[in-house]
């Protein structure tokens, strides 16, 4: 039983971590003790040990030498490829949705877009909040195509990109556009209306439009500095 309860504990503590990465509340090149990310997580470090292990190998983590782990930085390459490939798949991810989608899914859509139209509305105090749902409502969309794989692979890509994300919505200015407002707004319309192509070009419209703000930030790597 102590065995099955540490295996538990371990797994969520790595959902837990995974979750925070995919959700930009994470920054590159943040810093992290697993006595800190135990403390928060509510849990001892041997299962924050395990859940660090996983996530270092799939490349949403670094292990520093003084045993601490840190975001990884982005490159600004790394950063395009990862735009490219993103469009194309959540783009194919939100037209599948519109097809697919069920009346429940599209509750579950409703209520994402509303709590994150309150959450901006309500300014920096709800950055977090803001964040956490924009991958919600996102997620909550790309789950509607009904394919295990197909979301499987999109938590691959934001593990890479979600620190990066944190740029992008926690720059008050950018919340304050509207712009992922905007985008959202027509996503929602598609996925009611079923219209697939409509769907796939809000998307891409909203990844592009994340994307073009952080590169025009000047918050990308060239290229990644030394090891210290």
């Amino acid at each position: 039983m102590g065995q099955l309860e540490r295996v538990t504990l371990g797994e969520r503590a790595y959902l837990k971590l995974r979750q925070l990465i995919m959700s930009g509340k994470l920054a590159p090149n943040e810093k992290l003790s697993l006595r800190s990310v135990a403390e928060a997580l509510g849990v001892s470090i041997m299962p924050v040990r395990e859940a660090v292990t996983r996530l270092v190998a799939e490349g949403a983590l670094s292990l520093l030498p003084n045993r601490a782990i840190s975001v990884p930085l982005m490159t600004r390459a790394k950063f395009e490829e990862l735009l490219r490939i993103r469009t194309e798949i959540e783009g194919f991810a939100a037209a599948e949705a519109a097809a697919h989608r069920t009346s429940r899914d599209l509750k579950l859509i409703l209520d994402y877009d509303k709590d994150f139209r309150d959450a901006v509305g309500k300014g920096d105090s709800e950055v977090d909040s803001s964040l956490q749902l924009n991958k919600e409502l996102h997620f909550a969309v790309y789950e509607a195509a009904g394919s295990p794989i197909l979301v499987s692979i999109i938590e691959g890509l934001w593990l890479k990109v979600g620190p990066v994300i944190n740029l992008d919505l926690r720059a008050s200015q950018r919340l304050a556009s509207g712009n992922a407002e905007t985008h959202h707004a027509r996503l929602v319309e598609a996925i009611i209306n079923q219209d697939g192509n409509a769907a796939r070009a809000a998307v891409v419209a909203d990844i592009r439009s994340s994307g073009e703000f952080i590169l025009g930030s000047n918050q990308l790597w060239t290229n990644l500095p030394e090891p210290a």
